[in-house]
């Protein structure tokens, strides 16, 4: 398929209003741009949301409302920021919605935390970020019945998780590949 079928494309980024993960946020926007994707913001206030290393950037969009219909792939940013979406209910029903109307979903970081807590990783491989001291989110998936996969981008069906900054750009890439 051509570059050129991306131009139909919608994604909604979802970021926490302080202190998203910045490289999780920017290096696939900038590659969803190049290939001209459209690209909305979405966050929990309307303004200017701001994320761990400073990097600014416009709300377009507040979670009640983004309609996942509108989009073709719904995508949650991870960094510190998002833990605030872990229990949020708005988030878990967008991801099911997302899932339910065979959109293509992401999450990279600590995001796939809320996948979980949607219950849409329910029997799915999922990755997500860790640490040598804090492997808090992997226990979330795993509590919520998904298959931990020690990898940096796992896909399974239409779900993308991926497991920090490090892999935003395969992340992104991998993305790309399920639009087309």
């Amino acid at each position: 398929m051509s570059e050129k079928t991306l131009e139909n494309k919608k994604i909604a980024m979802i970021i926490a209003f302080q202190n998203f993960q910045d490289e999780e946020c920017f290096i696939p926007r900038s590659i969803f741009l190049e290939k001209g994707i459209a690209i909305k913001i979405i966050s929990s206030e309307n303004g200017e949301a701001i994320g761990t290393y400073g990097g600014a950037i416009n709300v377009d969009l507040c979670l009640d409302e983004l309609n996942v219909s509108d989009f073709d792939a719904i995508i949650f940013v991870g960094g510190c920021g998002a833990a605030k979406y872990i229990e949020n209910d708005k988030c878990h029903n967008i991801a099911q919605k997302a899932v339910s109307e065979n959109k293509v979903l992401g999450a990279i970081c600590s995001a796939p935390a809320i996948l979980a807590r949607a219950g849409v990783l329910k029997n799915k491989k999922a990755t997500a970020w860790s640490s040598n001291i804090d492997k808090s989110i992997i226990k979330i998936l795993k509590k919520q019945g998904a298959n931990y996969q020690d990898n940096p981008v796992v896909i399974d069906e239409k779900i993308i998780t991926a497991n920090g900054p490090s892999c935003a750009r395969q992340f992104a890439q991998t993305i790309i590949g399920l639009l087309k």
